[in-house]
């Protein structure tokens, strides 16, 4: 990891800035904040307020107008306000013009998910893809950065003829994005040749967006104790297991959360996890159907599916959190013939949408899991049958 404390304190307050852009919405942007509130609180941060503002397109060199930062400035002031976060990536450049304004410690998106990654990495790969990511988000911005950053090296030996400190720390982060690359490729390699080694079963992948519930129904399903927590990106190491339903075995694996706006340099550093997913032969992908923007959850995961060369892959869609969804969709006066009507509006309309391959469930109630697995069951012997015909043990 690099070197550096964390970028938010425990119990900190923190601001949080959104704008409003082109075809957005006011309610959108507040959802937007609503999740970056969760971030914040992920990593021990208590949001104290929040600022939006109408723009077309960011200020190229305080994002927000002079009016909104002065406004913003003008708020922390004399409060115990330590950080402000920004919910869009931001340029060095930016960064410093901010703080000079504000004095407070300013970080965006991008870094706050960073900083929640590199809490939870635990292994030696999670750890390096979190490092390479760090350094590929830090390089572009050392000059707007670099009042404020820990020096990453240096000493007798390190700087060439002519050198400034600021190109000193270039080519060192350049060189420990070489070094973490290879030390990865090696890790890639060696999760390459376990993945052979799991020989012709059938694998199926839980995907989602992050907290919605994989690693409860993982527990539920394979019987294994994997970290499941209420907070964002609990889970960063895959998970696999194998498991077997009514004699019929397969490889389950619990994958890291997908998340809007997910720093790209996550994506990358993170492929060989991701390579679960895109060599899965069935996806369950899960959805908080309590939450009130779960369609757009879904959107996100379905286009970084297809980013991923995943999207066209056998899938079940779960629909989990189903408990909490029927509190807040039904109050207590509500006819039963009334709640039976929508919620058979709601399965038959994802029934639609994903060719029948839909199942609602609640993990923390138990409720329908006997019916996931027998959905699960029929894909997978399904798959037998195609793939692998003279496996007929487990086809029955």
């Amino acid at each position: 990891m690099i070197d550096k404390k964390n970028i938010i304190q425990s119990e900190e307050k923190a601001v949080l800035v959104g704008l409003v852009q082109k075809e957005q919405t006011e309610q959108q942007v507040q959802e937007y904040l609503d999740e970056l509130a969760f971030l914040a609180e992920t990593a021990g941060a208590v949001t104290a307020k929040r600022f939006t503002q109408k723009l077309q397109h960011p200020d190229s060199r305080t994002f927000v107008g002079k009016g909104k930062l002065k406004e913003i400035g003008d708020y922390v002031n004399g409060r115990d306000i330590r950080i402000v976060i920004f919910d869009d990536e931001l340029t060095g450049a930016q960064i410093n013009n901010i703080e000079k304004e504000i004095n407070v410690k300013v970080i965006d998106r991008s870094d706050l998910i960073l900083d929640i990654f590199a809490r939870r990495a635990k292994t030696a790969q999670a750890k390096a893809q979190v490092e390479l990511a760090q350094y590929q988000y830090i390089l572009p911005r050392l000059r707007g950065m670099w009042k404020h950053l820990e020096r990453l090296g240096g000493g007798i030996g390190t700087r060439g003829p002519g050198e400034s400190e600021i190109e000193t720390d270039r080519r060192i982060v350049r060189d420990k994005i070489t070094l973490l690359r290879k030390r990865l490729a090696e890790i890639d390699k060696q999760a390459f040749t376990q993945r052979k080694d799991r020989g012709e079963f059938i694998r199926v992948a839980l995907v989602g967006y992050t907290n919605v519930g994989k690693s409860t129904i993982m527990n539920l399903l394979s019987k294994r104790e994997v970290f499941a927590e209420n907070k964002l990106f609990a889970t960063l190491d895959t998970t696999t297991g194998k498991v077997v339903f009514d004699a019929t075995p397969f490889l389950l694996s619990d994958t890291v959360g997908f998340i809007r706006k997910l720093p790209h340099h996550l994506v990358e550093s993170f492929k060989s996890t991701l390579d679960e997913v895109r060599e899965a032969d069935i996806l369950l992908h899960v959805v908080d159907i309590s939450h009130p923007a779960y369609e757009d959850q879904l959107g996100v995961v379905n286009k970084t599916l297809q980013e991923l060369n995943a999207f066209e892959k056998p899938t079940i869609t779960i629909f989990n959190k189903m408990d909490l969804y029927e509190a807040q969709t039904f109050d207590e006066w509500l006819e039963e013939s009334t709640k039976k009507e929508i919620l058979e509006d709601l399965r038959d309309r994802w029934n639609n949408e994903t060719n029948g391959n839909a199942v609602f469930v609640s993990a923390l109630e138990k409720t329908n899991m006997d019916l996931l697995r027998k959905t699960i069951l029929e894909k997978v012997r399904e798959l037998y049958r195609i793939r692998f015909p003279h496996k007929s043990e487990f086809l029955y």
